[in-house]
């Protein structure tokens, strides 16, 4: 049985990803410094596969620590890359600490892996890189704008690192995976999104608001180049997204990738504005969700959606559930943690 490693495994994309990689046969570590997640969910992760996964508290960027757990975990086949601050706001606002966690982290396992024989890797990077595009719907070949804010930059000089490491003639290969915007819960409502404080992306502050948690929603901006003047983004189910991941771990261990390091965008194909979200959220279950138009958010990108044609024909991958039931997914796993 093949061993994954998976840091940051115990945060939203992260957990999802680690139960598709067990569901697939997949012996999986997780290392998360619990920054932004629990280690009780490492029991969701069990009572959805039967399995419990290895669970080991560790920071990225702690580089002996790090090095000991390669040492303790002999023979990994490949690692996924989640462990990162991720709230665009917040980077704004501590750009250091972004810098930080996001950078030395990647350093660390780039330098670690080959010592230890590890060659394939997996990057959790962001449609982020690409800015306001140009055209849209976004393929990979558009070309990365300059950052709107230092979390999308670290994306960037992310992306580059792994590039350059590649090209110095490590024997690492790398598959680069730009999410657009994940949502949802598994269905099973065991483990879902569960920010720590004020949730910084949409879905949770829409269902703690609709639990009452947050006592009203506030939508940023109101005279955006979109139909109805808010932000329009690609809302992807996050168990559609993880499965991505198991079929880019696959295409490297097994030598089917094309390229040393190979991008892909996982999106819809499909753009939606957060008043659509805030209806169709409202019409899925039946609540009324308290909101408030305010003013636009430094950071935030006007409108972006992907081509997934690429990924579709490539990697065979299609993101299949209905954007009805990822929110009724996420106001399931709410009313359970409430």
């Amino acid at each position: 049985m093949q061993k994954i490693l998976v840091t940051g495994g115990t945060g939203y994309i992260g957990s999802h990803t680690v139960v598709e990689l067990q569901n697939a046969g997949f012996e999986v570590i997780i290392i998360d410094n619990l920054s932004n997640s629990s280690a009780e969910v490492a029991d969701g992760i069990a009572r959805i596969t039967g399995k419990r996964p290895i669970f080991e508290k560790l920071d990225c960027c702690d580089y002996e620590g790090l090095k000991n757990l390669f040492a303790k975990h002999a023979g990994i086949s490949a690692v996924i890359h989640f462990a990162a601050s991720k709230a665009v706001g917040e980077s704004v606002q501590k750009p250091l600490l972004y810098y930080r966690n996001n950078l030395v982290s990647l350093v660390n396992l780039l330098e670690l892996m080959p010592k230890f024989g590890v060659e394939n890797f997996v990057f959790s990077s962001s449609c982020t890189v690409y800015g306001q595009p140009d055209e849209l719907p976004v393929t990979e070949q558009a070309p990365r704008k300059p950052a709107e804010s230092p979390y999308g930059n670290t994306k960037q000089i992310c992306e580059d690192i792994v590039n350059d490491t590649v090209k110095s003639g490590s024997n690492i290969k790398g598959i680069l995976l730009r999410y657009f915007n994940p949502i949802g819960a598994h269905p099973s409502a065991e483990i879902g999104e569960l920010p720590l404080g004020v949730p910084q992306n949409l879905i949770p502050f829409v269902t703690q608001t609709a639990a009452g948690i947050r006592p009203k929603l506030s939508v940023f901006g109101s005279d955006y180049n979109t139909p109805d003047g808010s932000c329009v983004r690609d809302y992807i189910n996050v168990v559609d997204l993880a499965k991505a991941h198991v079929i880019a771990v696959k295409r490297l261990v097994e030598n089917k990738n094309k390229k040393p390091v190979e991008v892909f965008n996982l999106g819809t194909g499909r753009g939606l504005s957060v008043l659509e979200i805030v209806k169709t959220f409202e019409k899925v279950t039946g609540v009324k969700l308290n909101y408030e138009v305010v003013g636009s958010r430094a950071g935030d990108i006007e409108k972006v959606w992907a081509n997934p044609d690429f990924a579709n024909k490539e990697l065979g991958w299609k993101a299949a559930e209905t954007i009805e039931d990822t929110l009724a997914s996420a106001w399931k796993w709410q009313q359970k943690i409430s």
